[in-house]
């Protein structure tokens, strides 16, 4: 059985917590940030889980994760 490949893109983007499941970091937060509200930059602040089918699709792009 040859090796897979992972994507790129996914392997930059999300990481595993330690039972398995998938952290994302929030978006919008990279510029622009003068008219956005102080909630909505301060619940972007740290990291979330990804839906479970949400991740059901990002582990066919990481297959040794």
């Amino acid at each position: 059985m040859p090796k897979l490949k992972t994507k790129s893109s996914a392997k930059k983007r999300f990481s595993a917590t330690s039972t398995g499941k998938l952290k994302k970091n929030a978006a919008f937060k990279r510029h622009l940030l003068f008219n956005k509200g102080t909630k909505m930059k301060r619940q972007a602040r740290g990291t979330s889980l990804l839906s479970d089918s949400d991740a059901k699709i990002v582990k066919k792009f990481l297959p040794y994760l």
